[in-house]
């Protein structure tokens, strides 16, 4: 029986927080004309998210990386446009250092109005964004499968992308406080294995059937099949504030669904670890993002970073040449060495509060470096 390759698509969903340039905090009640200006300029690749104080990005379906970032880049240099016309800033982190997450406003649309009664503070607390990719797996079996392996490495993906350090105005602690708070919702963390489409769809039944949820849009876990596309959608990651950090986490998500693909040609599989053994290594990941360990289980050990993601580079290096993205898969290299959004942010901090800012001030120079730094690669 001849294996039908997946076309391997790739669609990159951004989200992010609009700022006023004069007080650095969000932008809390903004014109219902920027919206609509913003459609204009982008059409239906933008729309609104929970609060008023996001807007979503969405690219066309790509068949190529590079398709996938040309696109993503007219996306944010659009919205750039419109920000800048209205005296306004957009920052691609994914949380903001010190707003208070009781002051903003919900989108006034009736999905999200539902989401608030349903969910209370829980979900009025999510003053949070990321990154989602879509790759494009036709075969629903196909799709669970590979989903059931990658997930695997969805922790090396989070390290990567780290950049919520700040929560309400407190130091965290954490790289990606992010998932913190969004991991207060149900039905989020590392999915279910399932051997089937089949399974996963009679479970999906069960909550929906029980009124539970409206549909598998509901299922809001790390990653998991789209409920609108055929596609594996990986949903972990913080934004990355500079576009080609995002695009080389998308190339790697991308690269491993091609090793794991080619791997399963060959009659071989990623071994499958339990949700309690992934979820300690995104934990890991949220606590130190790049700086830290990870664990390697088939090794039993605690391994530095970045010695994980060379393996990873030369793990998916056959697949990254076939899709054309080698040179942004072994960028990670320079991420790890240089950190991420949430290294940079903190360095902002600290260098602030050491030459003897107060807090105030030292919060409102991470936000504007983040204001600047979100445009980085798009000229």
């Amino acid at each position: 029986m001849v294996v039908e390759r997946p076309a391997f698509t790739i669609g990159i969903e951004e989200e992010y927080l609009l700022v006023d340039p004069e007080s650095s905090d969000l932008l809390r009640d903004p014109p219902d004309s920027l919206m609509k200006e913003c459609e204009e300029v982008l059409g239906p690749q933008v729309g609104h998210e929970f609060l008023r104080a996001q807007v979503e990005v969405g690219t066309k379906v790509s068949a190529t990386l590079t398709e996938a970032r040309h696109d993503l880049i007219q996306l944010r240099q659009g919205l750039r446009v419109v920000a800048e016309r209205n005296g306004i800033a957009f920052i691609a982190a994914s949380t903001h250092p010190f707003a208070n997450w009781a002051d903003q406003q919900i989108t006034d649309k009736l999905r999200y109005r539902m989401l608030a009664d349903d969910l209370q503070t829980v979900v009025r607390r999510l003053v949070i964004c990321g990154m989602h990719v879509h790759v494009g797996i036709e075969d629903p079996d196909m799709r669970l499968d590979l989903m059931n392996q990658v997930t695997y490495f969805l922790p090396h993906l989070l390290a990567l992308s780290t950049s919520s350090p700040f929560w309400n105005g407190v130091e965290t602690g954490l790289k990606s406080y992010r998932m913190s708070v969004f991991y207060s919702l149900p039905r989020t963390g590392p999915p279910e294995h399932f051997s089937s489409w089949g399974e996963y769809q009679r479970h999906v039944d069960a909550l929906v059937d029980a009124g539970l949820i409206e549909d598998a849009t509901r299922l809001w876990w790390d990653i998991r099949p789209s409920a609108r596309y055929p596609t594996i959608e990986m949903r972990i990651t913080d934004i990355s504030t500079r576009v080609d950090d995002g695009i080389t986490i998308a190339a790697l998500f991308l690269s491993l669904l091609g090793m794991l693909f080619r791997r399963r040609l060959d009659n071989q599989r990623w071994r499958s670890y339990s949700n309690m053994l992934v979820s300690e290594n995104t934990w890991r990941a949220q606590r130190y993002g790049v700086e830290g360990t990870l664990a390697d289980f088939g090794k039993g050990i605690l391994v530095p970073f970045a010695d994980l993601i060379e393996e990873i580079i030369e793990l998916v290096r056959p697949d990254a040449e076939v899709f054309g993205c080698l040179p942004e898969v072994e960028r990670a290299n320079d991420m790890v060495r240089e950190g991420t959004s949430a290294d940079r942010q903190l360095t902002v901090y600290r260098d602030a509060i050491e030459a003897g800012a107060s807090e105030e001030e030292a919060l409102k120079a991470v936000v504007e470096h983040l204001i600047v730094d979100t445009l980085v690669g798009l000229d």
